[in-house]
């Protein structure tokens, strides 16, 4: 019966019964695998008995220690300190649902086994794990959390993807980052996110290539670059970048999937949509949230306060915008609409913590500690953030100011092995001083 369900529910491009019974066959092998070779053991040892049955205790006792125990075992072990099933599960081993489970999660990628309690725990404080790599942004992590935790309960319409959500907001504040985090969350792998830039369908011919060509033309036997993705990968994050650039035949398409979970490529095949999460990311209203958001580095206290209520005002404009944009019937599919908010000077700091925190890590490797004082943090910080690109350059600067100087370092012999490394900010410059056990301290200057 688990055969049937699981093979019904997960494994949609193959037919009944041909699926269930392949299922079944290849749990019972890895069962007889894994648990058989235990079972020959036991048998062996009933037979060792069987042929010393005229022996007495003590005797049988010796011989059987003797042969299963080592010499050292021996002087600890007695008889009646070997506790032996027969009769057990792994002489006469059975297949089991979480078999199945197994075998189906290894066909397709998919976590079908039960919600474990470790797992039911992690899902409860998912979006405290994303806040680990997205700072700020509350309101999308929220909404992200609260569609997995209801599919994961299966509490979802089990006919559609488990969410499908539109980020709106201006660049470099962290809409791609989330979907990359959500897919390593759920998947285990930032591989699970399937990124389709939605600037290369713009001609209604381009459209085709989602789901490949017609038969008869070329490219016909590759298949779709949307539907073939799904089909190696059916548990997966789909992003799809600057949807507002997508020809309107692209909406279509998208329409079919956030509907009816299902999408048929050019070969006719079906492709199942229903364990993906849908996220669309469109730089609508972009320019009004730069207008009416200021980045933070000089916002009073009496602007904090009132900084929810000009969010509020701030996104009734751009849901007004949106909604001239997009067609009803494309806006009344969607799980959520998240407006992302411009970062403020407090998050622009803690996303360079988050950056230095990762070269601090790769520095583990040549055992060299890096410290960072709190003026050279808020020197990137302002080097780092631009108004029309939002916190991208930051990984540049700290490239450019922080790693080129280490590498350099490194490669002179300036920084060794068990050396502490200290960024400080001297005349205007970012300075690495490296402080040897020795406590000899060596100077470099900024790379230009």
């Amino acid at each position: 019966n688990a055969a049937a369900i699981l093979a019904a529910r997960y494994v949609p491009d193959r037919f009944m019964p041909d699926k269930a019974i392949d299922l079944i066959d290849e749990a019972a092998a890895r069962v007889r695998l894994y648990k058989i070779p235990f079972a020959a053991e036991q048998e062996k040892l009933v037979h060792f008995g069987e042929s010393y049955r005229d022996d007495d205790e003590t005797d049988f006792s010796n011989r059987l220690s003797s042969s299963i125990l080592s010499d050292e075992e021996q002087d600890d072990t007695s008889l009646d300190d070997i506790e032996l099933d027969f009769e057990g599960d792994s002489v006469n081993p059975k297949v089991t649902e979480e078999d199945i489970a197994e075998v189906v999660a290894m066909w397709t990628g998919i976590p079908v086994r039960q919600l474990a309690t470790e797992e039911k725990e992690r899902l409860l404080q998912m979006e405290s794990a994303l806040h680990e790599r997205i700072i700020g942004q509350d309101e999308a992590i929220e909404a992200i959390s609260k569609a997995v935790r209801r599919a994961r309960a299966g509490l979802k319409d089990p006919k559609r993807p488990i969410g499908t959500f539109i980020f709106l907001g201006p660049t470099g504040v962290g809409k791609t980052e989330l979907a990359k985090a959500l897919a390593e969350f759920m998947f285990g792998s930032e591989d699970a996110l399937i990124k389709l830039d939605m600037s290369e369908f713009m001609e209604r011919h381009n459209v085709a290539r989602l789901v490949g060509s017609p038969p008869g033309y070329v490219g016909f036997e590759e298949g779709g670059q949307l539907t073939e993705a799904v089909r190696r990968r059916p548990y997966s994050v789909i992003l799809f970048d600057e949807i507002e650039k997508a020809h309107p035949e692209a909406f279509n398409t998208l329409l079919q999937i956030m509907e009816d979970g299902r999408l048929s490529d050019a070969k006719g095949k079906k492709v199942d949509f229903r364990n993906t999460i849908l996220i669309l990311t469109s730089n609508v209203g972009a320019d009004l949230i730069k207008r009416e958001t200021s980045l933070g580095f000089a916002v009073s206290k009496d602007e904090e306060v009132s900084e929810e209520s000009n969010y509020k005002k701030m996104r009734a404009k751009v849901m007004s915008d949106m909604e001239r944009t997009f067609r009803p019937e494309f806006r009344n599919r969607l799980d959520g609409t998240i407006i992302f908010r411009a970062l403020t000077r407090k998050e622009i700091g803690e996303i360079v913590h988050l950056l230095l925190a990762h070269v601090e890590e790769r520095l583990k490797e040549h055992e060299i500690v890096l410290t960072i004082t709190d003026e050279a943090k808020d020197f990137l910080a302002e080097q780092g953030y631009d108004p029309d690109f939002g916190a991208r350059p930051l990984r540049r600067v700290i490239q450019s100011l922080i790693e080129d100087a280490l590498s350099e370092g490194i490669l002179a012999g300036d920084f060794k092995f068990g050396d502490t490394v200290q960024a400080d900010v001297e005349d205007g410059k970012i300075v690495l001083k490296a402080i040897s056990p020795e406590d000899k301290e060596v100077i470099v200057p900024e790379v230009a």
